[in-house]
C-alpha cells in the first residue's frame, strides 16, 4: 500500500473514533510512528486529508450502494441491506463527525452535502418509486417530500441537542428512524415481506 493511502486509512481510523477537530496532524504522525516531515510530504495539512478522506468515502458510498439495489430482489430488501449498512457505517463513527466538518472544514463539509443532496436523494427516490410500482410501498406516498424527510434523517442522528452522545448512539437513532421510515411507507403486501425479511411472526 502507498505511503499516502496508509496515511489516509490511518487518518480516517482516527477521525472516526475520536472525532476530527480532536485529532493533528501531530496526533497521526505520533500513531504511525512516521516522522512530521514525512506526513507534511504527503499532506500540507489536516484539510487536506479530511478531503481526500471524504472523497474517497463517497466514491466507496456510491459502489455499495450499486451492490445493494443489484443484489436486492425488491425494494423491501433493498432498503433492509442499505440500513444494515448503515448500522455498520455508524457503529464506529464519533458523534461529532459531521459538526466537526461543517465547522472546521467547509470545503469537504460542502462536497459531503452535495452528494447527499444529489446521489443519496437520487437513491431514496429510486426505491420508494421502486417500492410503489411492486406494490411494497404505498401509490399515494409524495415520494419528494418523503425522500428529503428520510435524507434528513442522516444528520439527524447525530444532533447533539436532539440525541446526546451520553444517551444514544447515532447507531440507534438511525436503526429507530429506518425502521419507522420503511414501516410507515409500506402496504399491507409490503409489512408481511418485511416481516418475512426479518423472520418475524406477528398476528394480523
Amino acid at each position: 500500500m502507498e505511503i499516502k493511502e496508509r496515511i489516509l486509512n490511518h487518518a480516517q481510523k482516527l477521525f472516526l473514533r475520536n472525532g476530527i477537530k480532536s485529532v493533528s496532524m501531530d496526533d497521526i504522525a505520533a500513531d504511525m510512528a512516521m516522522s512530521k516531515k514525512t506526513l507534511y510530504k504527503w499532506f500540507e495539512n489536516k484539510d487536506q486529508i479530511v478531503m481526500a478522506g471524504i472523497t474517497q468515502h463517497l466514491t466507496g458510498v456510491q459502489g455499495d450502494c450499486a451492490v445493494m439495489a443489484s443484489k436486492a430482489a425488491d425494494a423491501v430488501e433493498e432498503m433492509l441491506l442499505i440500513s444494515k449498512w448503515a448500522d455498520e457505517q455508524f457503529a464506529d463513527v464519533h458523534p461529532s463527525i459531521f459538526n466537526d466538518m461543517k465547522k472546521y472544514h467547509p470545503t469537504a463539509w460542502e462536497l459531503f452535502r452535495s452528494h447527499k443532496n444529489t446521489f443519496i436523494l437520487a437513491q431514496i427516490v429510486q426505491n420508494l418509486r421502486r417500492g410503489m410500482a411492486e406494490g411494497l410501498f404505498r401509490p399515494d406516498l409524495d415520494v419528494e417530500v418523503l425522500a428529503r424527510l428520510n435524507l434528513a434523517q442522516i444528520e439527524m442522528a447525530f444532533d447533539s441537542e436532539l440525541f446526546p452522545a451520553s444517551q444514544f448512539s447515532p447507531m440507534r437513532v438511525n436503526r429507530v428512524f429506518d425502521e419507522h421510515f420503511l414501516l410507515g411507507v409500506a402496504t399491507l403486501k409490503g409489512h408481511k415481506l418485511i416481516n418475512h425479511y426479518r423472520q418475524i411472526t406477528e398476528a394480523e
